[in-house]
């Protein structure tokens, strides 16, 4: 053994890793309940990714959103969702939630941030976004430390 060699987390706890799959269960529960589709939450899962750069989560979820019926072009373009009108008001409320509690700036920011998707998010919405943002952040951190391999697929 090296120390490159990666130690999966997943497998090296598989008490941890199920409650965190548990987690997760009811994340989707939560945000189903605030009638939250499917397709948001794994534009929500990629734009988390993206910020902190987990690529087997990314290719996962993108995999995912696609199959939600989520359009290539949005995919595309998530990094700059701030610039483009492709989104919905409820779409970029839940972005701008996601981004917040995913990168956690500074208290003036967070609270602008949190408050104006406050104008577009019932309290449901609000809290089921944060609880999936937490719960796809942990999970890229285990894919992260783990090394997670992205592997080559056909199409």
């Amino acid at each position: 053994m090296s120390l490159a060699d990666p130690f999966f987390l997943d497998k090296s706890d598989t008490g941890s890793w199920k409650a965190l799959n548990g987690l997760s269960v009811k994340v989707k529960e939560a945000s189903e309940a605030a009638g939250l589709e499917t397709k948001l939450i794994e534009l929500l899962n990629i734009r988390i990714s993206q910020l902190n750069g987990c690529s087997f989560c990314l290719d996962m979820h993108t995999r995912l959103a696609l199959e939600a019926g989520e359009s290539v072009q949005r995919i595309a373009v998530l990094t700059t969702w701030r610039e483009t009108e492709l989104f919905t008001d409820l779409e970029a409320a839940a972005l701008s939630v996601a981004e917040a509690t995913t990168a956690l700036p500074d208290t003036e920011t967070r609270i602008a941030e949190l408050a104006a998707s406050r104008l577009v998010l019932d309290d449901a919405q609000f809290s089921a976004i944060q609880w999936a943002a937490i719960a796809m952040n942990a999970f890229n951190r285990v894919s992260i430390l783990s090394q997670h391999p992205v592997r080559a697929r056909k199409s």
